[in-house]
């Protein structure tokens, strides 16, 4: 089954709240209006798609842009719902976060993630992503959070 990417849309929260709720709800999860927020902030500044496969909606991802060219890009969120976890569809979101960084001009990607989410530090890390920071109780119940970071090489540093 193939998955396309396109943006995310207010009619996409009737699907994305109720996944956000199953993925994380002992983070807690983000509300609707938090979505709702994020969703109209300024087009320079925040970027979401979702990932479609046979017509049904099968992750999100967003991003927070650099505020200038050379500063960090944040991923602000990746899911993907559970019976479409290690098909591809994070590495595709991944790749597609990190594109729009790149076209934005951000110098670096971070990202912050719960110390004791294995699953998801594994994929960071195969995905270029190593831990700068601890967040002491960063997260629900008095779980730490990790920062992590990707460096990225703008197309400059590319053809030295």
């Amino acid at each position: 089954m193939t998955t396309a990417l396109r943006p995310m849309r207010l009619a996409d929260l009737d699907a994305v709240v109720p996944l956000e709720q199953e993925l994380f709800a002992g983070d807690p999860p983000w509300s609707a209006e938090q979505f709702r927020s994020e969703l109209a902030g300024v087009p320079d500044t925040r970027w979401y798609v979702v990932a479609e496969a046979g017509g049904e909606l099968v992750g999100y991802a967003g991003l927070q842009a650099p505020a200038l060219p050379g500063d960090p890009a944040d991923v602000m969120t990746i899911a993907v719902a559970p019976a479409h976890q290690r098909g591809g569809v994070g590495t595709l979101l991944m790749a597609a976060l990190e594109t729009e960084a790149r076209r934005r001009g951000a110098g670096e990607l971070l990202l912050e993630v719960r110390a004791d989410n294995e699953p998801a530090k594994t994929f960071y890390a195969r995905h270029g992503f190593e831990r700068i920071a601890v967040r002491r109780k960063y997260y629900g119940g008095g779980r730490d959070g990790l920062v992590l970071r990707k460096r990225l090489r703008t197309s400059a540093e590319t053809e030295r």
